[in-house]
């Protein structure tokens, strides 16, 4: 994850911090986890980084959770077929506690920060499970605030308590 925030920050080199910030938190992998630590390695102030980073996380869910279904269906049909179902049957292999436990599985799959978890793959197992926007949509916007608040304490608080305390 850091060698790709590397690239993208290298690419967009002379482009406001900022907006690498929300570029990147919008991205399928990095999201917000990836946009807080490159906010911190580009120095941008902590409380606009959170913003930042959990605007830019959150901007693409509503349009995943209602375009998702109807995409994947259309892209089904022609050659892309085989890379639809595995991407399917990836992400439906991470929905067993979310089927059980819907809201809160939900919540503590996207806010808790791990490879493979997050707004998107949580936006596309709610999307594919059948769970109703108006359920779906607080769930991840709670878990991207819980994961805001993990990561923001490995990304601001753990370094700056360590370069209080030495």
């Amino acid at each position: 994850m850091e060698s790709l925030i590397q690239w993208i920050t290298e690419f967009m080199q002379g482009v406001p911090g900022e907006f690498v910030t929300f570029f990147i938190s919008m991205l399928p992998i990095l999201e917000l986890r990836g946009g807080l630590v490159a906010a911190a390695l580009l120095g941008v102030p902590y409380l606009t980084a959170l913003w930042i980073s959990v605007l830019g996380n959150m901007l693409p869910v509503p349009f995943v959770l209602w375009l998702i279904t109807p995409i994947f269906n259309w892209l089904k049909k022609g050659p892309l077929k085989g890379l639809v179902e595995k991407i399917e049957a990836r992400t439906m292999g991470k929905s067993e506690q979310i089927g059980k436990y819907e809201f809160w599985g939900l919540l503590l799959f996207v806010g808790i920060p791990l490879p493979g978890t997050g707004a998107w793959t949580g936006t596309l197992i709610a999307s594919m499970l059948g769970i109703t926007v108006k359920k779906a949509f607080p769930a991840i916007a709670l878990g991207v605030c819980l994961a805001a608040a993990i990561m923001s304490f490995f990304t601001y608080g753990l370094p700056w308590i360590i370069t209080t305390l030495f």
